[in-house]
């Protein structure tokens, strides 16, 4: 009981003064697209390819992966690897991501419904946009992933060949040298990675549950990975430098981690070009910023924006997001939507309101 009123105090407090600048409408926010099955992960290439994935949540999931054309989505990148009863085929995605070299990065749980990790372990697989093939996939040892392990989120550091991962089922960080395939597991344990609540109360409702590391960026220059437990209100950075020096043993690499801010609960996180960080804001059907003074500013709070999930940006710097409705019982889930804004468009127009 003392933790839901401390929850309700907490999001009063988010919703209230402490953010700044005005919230604007929804009609700074583009409809690209709707769907009846739920989505979580978006990722667009340099020509505005858009691609989305289908979490293996439901009792059945048609399709993993997919390419809005038309707004309509086609198996990517064919009806086989969305197929799960081929040897080859995606198993439970959880997010795609396209890095700044235009490669689509697909991240698959292997843990269907949340039962356990699967087959050999998560995958990571990486595809070329320009043939549509698989150019590789980075499986994991045991010990880099667990038992009950959800490989969550995934960034690219194209300077390094590094991918960083989130592990959102049991609280960790994942290091992936992507040039030698090596994987190591870090901060597990750490307060960083770990919920810090049972439930939220997202727009008046309380969805109970603890989820570790989730959101996860990587800073313009890559000398920082920030990220946050979905469960909880604090985020977190660390220097890349850090995370990828095997001789630091486990307790001088936690000493590395740094405190950011005190922010509203969020999924998916996103810097765009001006070095803010775009996040969702769970608890009022928003979309928050923090700006690189460490201003945390309400941006959109709307109707629409039913759990915004996972974020990513187009060539022209459009933001995109999916809207999974994960704390709506599915009864009461509309469609899931992708929506767009243009970040310097939207602060412009909240400065001059």
């Amino acid at each position: 009981m003392f933790q839901k009123i401390w929850i309700g105090i907490v999001c009063a407090l988010f919703i209230a003064s402490p953010l700044c600048g005005a919230t604007l409408d929804d009609q700074a926010l583009t409809v690209r697209a709707s769907s009846e099955r739920q989505w979580t992960g978006v990722a667009v290439d340099d020509q505005g390819r858009i691609f989305v994935n289908y979490p293996y949540w439901a009792a059945t999931v048609p399709t993993s992966v997919a390419e809005l054309v038309d707004g309509e989505p086609v198996p990517y990148p064919n009806p086989a690897w969305n197929n799960r009863k081929n040897p080859e085929s995606f198993n439970a995605v959880q997010s795609v991501v396209i890095d700044s070299k235009n490669r689509l990065w697909v991240l698959d749980t292997n843990n269907p419904h949340f039962k356990g990790v699967e087959k050999a372990g998560p995958v990571l697989y990486q595809f070329d946009l320009k043939t549509n093939r698989k150019v590789k996939a980075f499986s994991f040892p045991e010990g880099v992933y667990r038992a009950d392990s959800y490989f969550n989120d995934v960034r690219i550091d194209t300077k390094k060949e590094i991918a960083y991962i989130t592990d959102s089922g049991n609280g960790a960080l994942i290091v992936l040298n992507l040039g030698g395939g090596t994987s190591r597991r870090v901060l597990e344990g750490h307060p960083s990675v770990q919920s810090e609540v049972d439930l939220l109360v997202c727009n008046g409702r309380v969805w109970e549950n603890r989820i570790d590391a989730d959101g996860i960026a990587l800073s313009d220059d890559g000398e920082y990975l920030y990220y946050i437990a979905l469960t909880s209100h604090t985020l977190y950075r660390i220097r890349t430098a850090a995370l990828t020096d095997e001789t630091l043993a486990s307790e001088e690499l936690c000493k590395k981690v740094e405190t950011v801010a005190t922010v509203p609960a969020t999924d998916g996180i996103l810097f765009d070009r001006k070095g803010n960080l775009w996040m969702g804001a769970l608890e009022s059907n928003g979309v928050n910023m923090l700006d690189k003074d460490g201003n945390l500013h309400r941006v959109f709070q709307s109707p629409a924006i039913r759990w915004a999930d996972s974020f990513a940006m187009g060539s022209n710097g459009d933001i995109y997001f999916t809207t999974s409705q994960i704390h709506l019982p599915p009864k009461d889930r509309g469609l899931y939507q992708l929506l767009s804004f243009n970040p310097q468009g939207v602060l412009k127009k909240q400065k001059n309101k």
